[in-house]
Order: C-alpha cells, then structure tokens, then sequence
C-alpha cells in the first residue's frame, strides 16, 4: 500500500529537483541572498548543498519553502 498525500505540495518532488529549480532560478549569489547559508556561498555545488540540506531540517525547510513561493509566483505569472 502507498502513501498517498494529495496537500501536500512538495510530494513527489526531490530535494535535487527543488534546489536545482532555486539555483536555474536565482543563480547561487542569488539563492545565497534569500537564504543566507554558508553552502551556497562558500564553493556552492549541488553535492555538497544536498548534503548539507539533507542533515540540517531548518535549512532544508526554509529552501522549500522558497521553492514553493518561486512556484506559486510562477503560476500566478502564468494565469495572468
């Protein structure tokens, strides 16, 4: 049996997809300037942001939400 969690936004969609989606996005200067950590300024990669994301739960939240922010304005852009 799968879990399914139809309000929840972010199912189904990896932290690679979400970060790779912020960096297309902002650049790392500019993802580095919404969220302020030091994976993203010090020598950025996805590898090692992933890591680092992946073992600190504040930080990973505060990328998603930005995701889903950078979502919502896109598809509000869009039904305009």
């Amino acid at each position: 049996m799968t879990s399914q969690q139809p309000k929840n936004p972010l199912h189904g969609i990896t932290l690679e997809t979400v970060l790779t989606t912020l960096v297309r996005h902002y650049g790392w200067a500019g993802l580095c300037q919404q969220i302020n950590l030091q994976c993203f300024f010090n020598n950025p990669s996805i590898k090692s942001s992933l890591k680092f994301l992946r073992q600190t739960p504040w930080a990973r939240q505060k990328v998603e939400e930005l995701y889903l922010k950078l979502r919502a304005s896109r598809t509000s852009a869009t039904a305009s």
